[in-house]
């Protein structure tokens, strides 16, 4: 078995065996690699998402390929090896081993993204505020004088944003209800709710 897998055309499928078992270990002991590379999908999507990209994290589909490279490669050898009693020419071997694991790589990546927990973010665009209920907790909104308010975005969490009237004959009062309508940049356009005589509750 020895003689086998360090027979000169075997090192590569070998190595890259190697190499998926240390980047796993990097990734088990957390030496800190990121593993969320992000893939531009803009050149040649299909071809990409068929091999994976953007299902899982580059560096585990690396450990994807190199793992179906490596096993299809002395599968394979030791197939020629049984046989025929030789092993097949490196440079035979490698291109060939490289094109089956390629398509056996994106099968994987399709089934282990089913599997693996997704990341979850509660992060959100500015934009995404737009349409949300505010109150103003902090001086009066005046056309060209912004105060500060207090919005929850769909997640619950609290935002402090500076707003101004929608309409510039207008003005909020500390601890008036709010919709906002739209985004300039880093102020926010609202108009009231009209119930900004009811008893302030907010933080």
């Amino acid at each position: 078995m020895i003689e086998f897998l360090m027979a000169g055309e075997n090192v590569v499928f070998v190595s890259a065996l190697l190499l998926m078992v240390l980047i796993g270990l990097v990734q088990v002991i957390g030496l800190g690699v990121d593993t969320h590379i992000d893939a531009d999908l803009d050149s040649h999507p299909d071809l990409l998402s068929w091999l994976g990209v953007g299902r899982l994290p580059l560096l585990m589909l690396l450990v994807v390929f190199l793992t179906m490279f490596g096993s299809v490669g002395l599968i394979g050898q030791q197939a020629i090896h049984d046989s025929s009693g030789d092993l097949l020419a490196a440079w035979i071997a490698i291109p060939a081993a490289g094109l089956i694991a390629l398509p056996l790589t994106g099968f994987a990546a399709r089934i282990l993204a089913k599997i693996l927990p997704h990341d979850h973010t509660t992060a959100i665009d500015l934009d995404d505020l737009v349409g949300e209920a505010a109150r103003i907790v902090t001086g009066r909104a005046e056309q060209n004088s912004p105060a500060r308010a207090r919005v929850e975005d769909r997640h619950g969490q609290a935002h402090y944003v500076m707003v101004e009237p929608n309409n510039p004959a207008e003005s909020f009062a500390e601890g008036e209800a709010i919709l906002i309508v739209r985004r300039e940049g880093n102020i926010f356009r609202a108009i009231s709710r009209g119930d900004h005589r009811l008893p302030y509750l907010g933080a």
